[in-house]
């Protein structure tokens, strides 16, 4: 199949929500002002890199292999094995955050890491335990609390707290978005295992509204989310850096709201999520409360 630029292959009024999503309307803070004015540019390369590289694993247009291919040849960019296709904005923001990976001197896996978990999407690998789950966020979500750990200086003893913390983040998401995962993209992130002991299959996601067996799983899900954040509790009190501290308040207090959410609404029926308005709120508490160490 012939390289197509994205945007062409599907009208927007088809296109999932997972496509085209920004900086802005993420579920939770990727880079606001708490963070350091010298830090900001890094993190928004880090982040362009990575949605460029998650649209195209999530994109119902494409086939597996083209999805492989295009994953590959960022991977390259990023190892300084090639350079960037002309036109190709995906690859153009792999290179641009490899010169800023270089220029600071930080370890480009933290990128790279990130590929691994959207070539597991672009094929649909199977997500069968909690054990596979926290696996596939090894390396979808832990590495991007390192990689910040890491621009900010900050000790190796905070890392746990924040890959618990990123993959707490990561599962909420997928929660939120476990109809149109399954509906879009035939991709399955809550443990089907689990599905199959309620006596379930995917396709209970496909229901207007969660039965109870389903909201069972769910609640299980969140049930590890909780567990995922008592681990995630101490990392404030482990970072050196004053804004990131106060970012990290804020990013807790958003993830513990959006879990309780999640247990007294149905994403299935209605979308669940926090406002703007609640992380603006969110980011001034922890400015407030991030302050002293």
């Amino acid at each position: 199949m012939a390289s197509v630029p994205l945007p062409s292959l599907l009208p927007a009024a088809d296109t999932p929500p997972h496509i085209g999503r920004t900086i802005d309307t993420e579920n939770f803070p990727v880079a606001s002002r708490l963070i350091s004015a010298r830090l900001r540019p890094a993190i928004v390369a880090y982040y362009r890199m990575a949605r460029a590289a998650d649209d195209i694993a999530d994109h119902p247009a494409l086939p597996a292999p083209e999805k492989l291919r295009r994953l590959e040849a960022i991977d390259a960019v990023l190892a300084g094995r090639g350079d960037a296709a002309a036109g190709d904005d995906a690859q153009q923001a792999a290179r641009d955050l490899r010169a800023v990976f270089t220029a600071r001197g930080l370890t480009i896996e933290y990128a790279r890491h990130l590929l691994q978990a959207f070539r597991a999407d672009a094929i649909n690998r199977p997500c069968r335990t909690w054990s596979d789950l926290l696996a596939y966020c090894r390396y979808s979500a832990a590495p991007v609390g390192r990689f910040v750990l890491e621009l900010h200086n900050e000790d190796r003893a905070a890392r746990p707290a924040a890959d618990a913390l990123c993959s707490a983040l990561q599962i909420l998401n997928h929660l939120q978005d476990c109809q149109a995962d399954w509906r879009d993209l035939h991709r399955l992130y809550i443990p089907a295992e689990w599905l199959e002991e309620v006596g379930l299959g995917a396709s209970a996601l496909l229901a207007a509204r969660a039965t109870p067996a389903l909201r069972r799983v769910l609640d299980r899900a969140l049930d590890g989310v909780d567990r995922l954040h008592q681990r995630a509790t101490s990392l404030p009190h482990l970072l050196a850096d004053r804004g990131l501290r106060m970012q990290a308040i804020a990013v807790l207090a958003l993830s513990h709201r959006l879990a309780k959410r999640l247990r007294r609404r149905d994403p299935l029926a209605e979308r669940v999520g926090v406002s703007s308005l609640e992380k603006v709120v969110a980011l001034a508490c922890g400015a407030l409360r991030g302050w002293r160490r």
